[in-house]
């Protein structure tokens, strides 16, 4: 049984997450787990979630224990060093879950601490944007949880009671592979175009050049992913277009708020996997070249 969470990572959805269990399973039920230097760092941070005032048990990770629930909610850049970070957080009965962008975390956590208690995530549908250490978001989206086909799914069905017992929005999915890619397909094209464009949700939506590169971009993703034996149907990519259309018009995804924060980008996850997968299969994808390129400059510059 579920009872005690970890979380990696006090970005945007890390905090989503850790103030929706603290208000449903209670505050002593969760906790961050950072190094004794960010944890030095966070001792006079006051954190607000809509304009509230939010308060965290925040844990070294010299002196973490074995939680039931790992949550990773992390940038791509900073993965490596959450591994280690969570290291005393693992124990052989430990749930980890990935609530990160793309489509590789899960493997890299897996080399490290295997597969079989990894429970597959994608987070879909939150407009949540944390600016400093304020978070604001007007749709909490929902978990979608699976595991690869032939694998055990008992932490899956750990999870399913847990989200059942705390309320927690989700969905089963029966192909999270697929599920995976076309979220990524998404992120692909709105993360990157609002950032090379400096626009937000609204902005991309609208007709004219950022929508037609978004769109671009996603059908690349598309041609990759069948390539790589996943079949993303066409309808999904306006499927995908129409959560969008659900959020904030002027909220803004996370490459957006990293750039306007002056912060290392994920565009190496994003265009830098859809570029070396299209390389291998000799697939031109010109709109993620584009993105890739821009996206670089912006950081360029800082």
């Amino acid at each position: 049984m579920i009872e005690k969470t970890a979380i990696i990572g006090m970005g945007a959805l890390g905090l989503l997450y850790g103030s929706y269990i603290a208000d449903h399973a209670g505050n002593d039920t969760v906790s961050f787990i950072v190094s004794d230097a960010r944890k030095q760092r966070y001792r006079d941070k006051i954190f607000t979630e809509n304009g509230k005032v939010v308060d965290f048990a925040v844990e070294s990770e010299e002196l973490a224990t074995p939680a039931d629930l790992v949550i990773v909610a992390v940038k791509y850049n900073d993965l490596k060093s959450a591994l280690d970070t969570m290291r005393n957080c693992v124990g052989s009965h430990t749930v980890i879950m990935s609530v990160m962008n793309g489509i590789s975390s899960e493997k890299i956590i897996a080399g490290r601490y295997g597969k079989s208690n990894i429970v597959y995530t994608v987070a879909q549908g939150m407009d949540a944007v944390k600016i400093g250490d304020d978070l604001t978001f007007s749709q909490m989206g929902k978990l979608h949880i699976g595991m690869p086909a032939g694998s055990d799914d008992a932490p899956l069905r750990e999870v399913i009671s847990y989200f059942d017992r705390i309320g927690m929005p989700y969905v089963v999915e029966k192909d999270i592979v697929l599920r995976m890619w076309s979220k990524f397909m998404l992120n692909v094209g709105i993360n990157q175009t609002c950032m090379a464009f400096e626009t937000d949700y609204a902005g991309c939506l609208a007709p004219g050049e950022a929508h037609d590169v978004m769109i671009d971009a996603m059908q690349e993703v598309r041609a990759v992913a069948a390539a790589e034996g996943v079949n993303i149907a066409e309808e999904e990519v306006e499927k995908y277009l129409d959560i969008v259309r659900t959020l904030r018009p002027d909220s803004i995804p996370s490459m957006r708020q990293d750039s306007l924060q002056k912060k290392k980008t994920e565009v190496d996850m994003f265009a830098g996997t859809v570029m070396e997968l299209a390389e291998k299969h000799n697939i031109a994808v010109p709109a993620n070249e584009f993105l890739f390129c821009r996206a670089k400059q912006i950081e360029a510059a800082y």
